[in-house]
This record gives C-alpha cells, structure tokens and sequence, in this order.
C-alpha cells in the first residue's frame, strides 16, 4: 500500500512541476516588457499606484503613477507614455 502512495505522490508532484513551470513567464519574455505609465484609463492600471494599493484602482485616466505593461519599445511611441512615473 506504501508503494501505491508513494507513486501517486510522485506523479501528483510532476504534474505540478510542469504545470508551474507552464504557466511562469520565461526571463525572455519578461525582458520584451516594459511598465508605460499615464497612458492607463481609469481602473485599467496593472498594479499598485503610489496612490492606489492595487491593480484597477487609477482613478483618472492617463494618471501619470499608474502604468500598464507593454511590449518593449511601444511606450515611447504612446501619447502621454513614459517609463518612468
């Protein structure tokens, strides 16, 4: 019965190796990307402002501490967009 357990624990845990590993961006990936801010509409952001705890909660359109990711390169080519706050 002990052999049982172990088998099923090891493939549950397989699963969950791949599966995690699946859904986490690869540092490529992440490095094509860039914060843009003051170009988000309101509630729109991707994360916390300096105002704000979270992301969705920019209250004003264009709000120049709220960002959203984009490819790389796409921010400067934004009206309003900066990478930096």
């Amino acid at each position: 019965m002990k052999k049982a357990n172990l088998a099923v624990t090891a493939a549950i845990s397989s699963l969950l190796a791949i599966g995690t590993t699946a859904l986490t961006p690869s540092t490529a990936e992440a490095a094509e990307k860039e914060k843009c801010y003051g170009v988000s509409k309101a509630g729109k952001n991707d994360c916390a402002t300096s105002t704000t705890s979270c992301a969705g909660t920019a209250t004003k359109d264009n709000q120049k501490d709220a960002f959203v990711i984009v490819p790389k390169g796409l921010c400067d080519r934004l009206v309003g967009g900066s990478t930096t706050p």
